[in-house]
């Protein structure tokens, strides 16, 4: 059985290094999964390149952990979840206030988007394709690589951690101006349990010893799969490389489209369009006296001491 879009001179192009395209360092997986905070059973069916790097999600805000003032009491502390700051990373704009609100994950619907879910459609028509076709190899290339999807899921689940964010304070409601690199500004508004949820303690835990031995596994298999490709038939080779290169693009037009943040129970969205500013001293005035209190900014260094005053903290 032979494709009639597949032209002879084509066939005759040497494809056995196609399957070098799973090992590409892409990461619109380990996006996927910071934006979303977490997995899905569905997931293992999208496969695209970079599929073996989803461990590395938390890596993806740069090691950045953004100073955090709370408006509302002085204290100042840090981001230190890093979907949050990755998120925050990606909203804010330079010279700009951005307004941000928390609310509990019920609030909105939650679902995976039908671009994304198109992505594990197209997987699973290409399965029936290759088996009517009869391309063993392609077909268990594809099997190794959902394997690979389901390993990481499961490490993933493991990891995500939600045991530890301070003490509880029910129905107290608060104020937060973050600082992130670039002169980008941030205000995260919510309830402060709420708060403290998609800013403190840990999203993804350190793995232990059996969770990255998993995940060696899966990378191993991803290597494993891109040399067994070579084998399959001409036809199976284009039909996976095709597969490869329209999902990664639906995953990463999906991220594109991600306009809120789950994490923790959480979602987190922005609340209307970033305020610029002349000078972040305006922005420190500004925030002044809405609040009635300057010990934040004293704390935050965004604003001089006046005799007797505390100086900034450092962090």
């Amino acid at each position: 059985m032979s494709a009639p879009w597949l032209h002879n001179d084509f066939k005759k192009t040497s494809l056995d290094l196609a399957g070098l395209i799973f090992l590409a360092d892409i990461d619109a997986v380990a996006r996927r999964t910071a934006y979303t905070g977490g997995t899905w059973l569905g997931d293992a069916l999208v496969l695209c390149p970079g599929l073996h790097k989803q461990q590395d999600a938390p890596a993806l805000s740069k090691g950045e952990y953004p100073a955090c003032a709370a408006m509302t009491t002085g204290f100042v502390f840090r981001v230190e979840n890093e979907a949050t700051t990755l998120y925050l990373q990606r909203m804010s704009k330079t010279g700009h206030l951005t307004t941000m609100r928390v609310t509990s994950e019920s609030d909105a619907a939650r679902g995976q988007t039908v671009a994304y879910n198109v992505a594990a459609g197209l997987t699973v028509a290409t399965y029936a394709y290759l088996c009517i076709y009869g391309d063993l190899c392609a077909i268990i290339v594809l099997s190794m690589l959902v394997l690979v999807r389901l390993l990481n899921l499961s490490v993933i689940r493991k990891r995500i951690s939600g045991d530890w964010h301070g003490q509880r304070e029910p129905g107290v409601q608060g104020d937060l101006l973050i600082l992130l690199s670039q002169d980008r500004w941030v205000r995260m508004r919510g309830a402060v349990d709420d708060l403290k949820a998609v800013t403190s303690g840990q999203w993804l835990r350190h793995p232990t010893s059996l969770e990255m031995t998993l995940t060696s596994i899966g990378t191993f298999l991803v290597y494993l799969a891109a040399i067994f490709l070579a084998n399959a038939s001409q036809q199976g080779k284009v039909i996976v490389l095709i597969l490869m290169i329209v999902n990664v693009g639906i995953v990463m037009m999906a991220n594109a489209n991600m306009k809120n943040l789950r994490t923790k129970g959480k979602l987190l969205r922005v609340m209307g369009p970033p305020k610029a500013y002349q000078r972040r001293l305006d922005l420190a005035h500004e925030l002044i006296e809405e609040t009635g209190r300057r010990d934040w900014a004293l704390r935050m260094g965004m604003v001089q001491p006046e005799k007797g005053e505390e100086g900034p903290v450092k962090m």
